[in-house]
């Protein structure tokens, strides 16, 4: 418990909370009034992870209004969260911070090196959460993919076929697609389309997006369709 026990740190510069709290919640900030649900908590700690790290400030009403935290017990509804509801254990920092006689609980988590980190859902089944905007989020079977590619020491091998083309061909054409529209335009089983998908975006070929219905791949603007298909 003592590599987690936050430092309380009196404070007259109250502007540096104020100037986080008015960016409002987002991709990289949560406001949390109270914390009375470590399963719960453990999903946003995942998602943070999971992405590209991020601040939870506890004590903080969804308005922005900061309430201060009830009492010690939040830090370690937090800290079994991070221990005991996710998988593997997620690491953060913590302090807490005065401002005007109320404590706000300042928890940091950087981008794990350990992703993906899992957490229940209501049904306590145990999954991967990312941040999309304001939101966390179920990982989907593509970024399940991408990590799983991302760790293969052994290299990834693309052979450029009728599939890549309808795909490469399309993308020169429209904005993104998704992998439902992929499936059906490249008559592909959706088990085949998840993993071609995932090397294209491991490759650089073309880029990939979370939201909140799924993920979209875009062609990666550096990417010359011409001259890689000459190189076949």
């Amino acid at each position: 418990m003592k590599d987690y026990k936050p430092i309380t740190q009196n404070t007259n510069k109250k502007h540096f909370l104020y100037s986080i709290i008015e960016r409002g919640e987002g991709s990289n900030l949560d406001f949390k009034f109270e914390i009375s649900d470590a399963p719960k908590i453990a999903r946003s700690l995942a998602a943070f992870a999971n992405t590209d790290g991020g601040t939870l400030l506890v004590g903080v009403k969804d308005n922005g209004v900061i309430a201060g935290i009830r009492s010690e017990e939040e830090f370690y509804m937090v800290q079994a969260a991070a221990e005991m509801y996710s998988k593997p254990k997620i690491f953060f920092k913590a302090k807490s911070w005065n401002v005007n006689g109320k404590n706000v609980l300042e928890i940091t988590i950087p981008k794990s090196k350990d992703i993906p980190h899992y957490a229940p859902d209501d049904q306590k089944n145990w999954k991967a959460w990312v941040r999309v905007n304001d939101q966390n989020v179920m990982a989907d079977e593509v970024l399940h993919e991408i990590w799983n590619l991302s760790k293969n020491k052994r290299g990834i091998f693309l052979n450029y076929n009728k599939n890549e083309r309808t795909l490469l061909e399309y993308l020169s054409k429209y904005p993104s697609i998704d992998l439902n529209n992929y499936c059906k335009i490249a008559l592909l089983h959706k088990d085949a389309a998840v993993k071609l998908l995932a090397k294209l975006v491991n490759l650089k070929i073309i880029n990939h997006r979370i939201t909140e219905n799924g993920s979209l791949f875009t062609i990666n603007k550096n990417f010359d369709l011409q001259d890689y298909e000459n190189n076949f």
